[in-house]
């Protein structure tokens, strides 16, 4: 008996260092691209055009990195990123707001065709922003929203998927706090803001990680409705950055520009790592 338990505690541990050099080798796979785009960052044009690349960082950081800040095909980096902030912050309070309440109101209270409203959202699934582009730009140009925020925010904080995840998550809440609730004189929206609200916590965390992302990287949308160059987003910038025709490109400037533009979605990861992981991972309350 002794015997086996010890070839257990050995198997165990051969398995351990594998998943262990598995997982740091994926890492690596991962991030050597984001080194090599940040060495590359820090050096000179002539050394990223004429090969091998430096693997190692150059002396190049801080004049790269300013000039990314303060220059821009059609407007300054810095104006970007805080144009993206704002959408992405935007887009996920918006969808975040609207999906929580819009799921309250159907689990929770009875009205005819309630549930005729809610296939009518879950089926909006169907019909991504590239299908509506037309009739949405439409709306915008004629409430005058075009080169706004608003205008950027307004048509994609409709979330279907959004409000389907906070309504599975309200039809596993016992009744019992409602009707807690309701014999203690609490009406709905104190029931939603002290009961709901924070039951829900892991799960807006997860969205919120998610929606930013996903209005970060939000490329066709601003590209559609925004002329004034001070209305770009840093997606787009990137884009602007790149040569055509017979133009040579400011490589080590645009890694730079491409590196800042990756730092407030891994900050915003990193920062609710623990809440996102919770939140994908709980399944009952």
């Amino acid at each position: 008996m002794a015997v086996q338990k010890s070839g257990m505690v050995e198997k165990r541990g051969i398995g351990l260092w594998l998943t262990h050099a598995g997982l740091i080798f994926g890492i690596l796979l991962v991030c050597f691209p984001i080194y090599i785009a940040f060495v590359a960052s820090t050096v000179t044009q002539p050394e990223i055009v004429h090969p091998p690349l430096p693997l190692i960082p150059g002396d190049k950081f801080f004049e790269n990195y300013w000039d990314a800040l303060s220059s821009g095909v059609n407007a300054p980096v810095w104006l970007m990123l805080f144009n993206s902030t704002i959408m992405a912050l935007g887009i996920t309070v918006g969808k975040i707001a609207i999906s929580i309440l819009s799921a309250f109101a159907i689990v929770y209270f009875r009205f005819p065709g309630r549930m005729v409203f809610f296939w009518l959202i879950f089926m909006t699934l169907m019909l991504p922003v590239e299908v509506r582009i037309v009739p949405t730009y439409q709306v915008i140009a004629d409430f005058g929203m075009l080169n706004s925020h608003a205008g950027l925010i307004l048509p994609l904080i409709a979330s279907a998927t959004a409000t389907f995840l906070f309504r599975q998550l309200f039809l596993t809440i016992p009744e019992e706090l409602a009707e807690a609730a309701r014999i203690d004189g609490a009406g709905p929206m104190r029931f939603f803001i002290d009961i709901l609200l924070p039951m829900s916590r892991t799960n807006i965390a997860a969205l919120f990680v998610i929606l930013f992302i996903y209005g970060w990287n939000q490329y066709l949308w601003p590209l559609l409705i925004t002329t004034d160059p001070d209305m770009n987003t840093i997606v787009m910038g990137i884009k602007q950055m790149f040569p055509s025709g017979d133009d040579i490109a400011d490589w080590p400037v645009i890694m730079a520009t491409a590196i800042l533009a990756m730092l407030p979605p891994v900050a915003v990861v990193i920062f609710m790592q623990k809440l996102f992981v919770r939140g994908l991972v709980e399944s009952e309350k």
